[in-house]
């Protein structure tokens, strides 16, 4: 996938959180989801001197990866940065979730890269699809160790906004999705 199909889905999945997305602005504070590197928090929004031009400046910390990350304001949405996903699109990705995996015969080596697109993409119903079709893993040995990789990012990420959405434990959140996908 490249920048662009990712920068797309993130659009996507902003409209469907905040319709009045080009409009509302992000605070400092805020939690946010940045496509390639998921959940992170607004440290501050400010001016900033570069090469002679002043420009607004967005800072935000992904404490996970012990990273900090400044984007032009003018152009955080095009990047892929937007708001925590509502209510209503965790339940459409736990009802992706908790659908029939699709099997693909295809090479491994371009699933794994579609996977890894889906996860990089910041579109939690993307997320939720890698998760299902991998899921048969949760527990068995069965699968390769790239396989189980993906899993677990597909699996970090989706936790992480679930858990910053609903302001609970990640830990919690974890043994909920892996109940319901134990079910499914």
């Amino acid at each position: 996938m490249t920048d662009e199909m990712a920068r797309v889905a993130a659009n996507n999945t902003a409209r469907q959180t905040d319709p009045d997305h080009e409009t509302d602005p992000f605070r400092e504070g805020d939690s946010i989801v940045y496509a390639a590197h998921g959940v992170g928090r607004v440290d501050k929004i400010g001016m900033v001197e570069v090469a002679d031009t002043s420009i607004e400046m967005i800072q935000i910390s992904f404490p996970g990866n012990q990273m900090t990350l400044r984007i032009p304001l003018a152009k955080a949405r095009k990047a892929g940065l937007r708001k925590i996903v509502t209510r209503d699109i965790v339940d459409k990705a736990m009802t992706v979730i908790k659908g029939k995996p699709h099997v693909s015969k295809g090479m491994w080596a371009r699933r794994a890269v579609a996977y890894q697109e889906k996860i990089n993409s910041g579109d939690l119903i993307q997320i939720a699809e890698v998760l299902r079709d991998l899921r048969r893993n949760v527990d068995s040995l069965d699968g390769s160790f790239s396989e189980r990789k993906l899993f677990e990012a597909a699996q970090e990420r989706f936790v992480a906004e679930v858990a910053v959405l609903e302001n609970v434990d990640p830990a919690q959140v974890l043994e909920n999705l892996t109940k319901t996908m134990k079910a499914a």
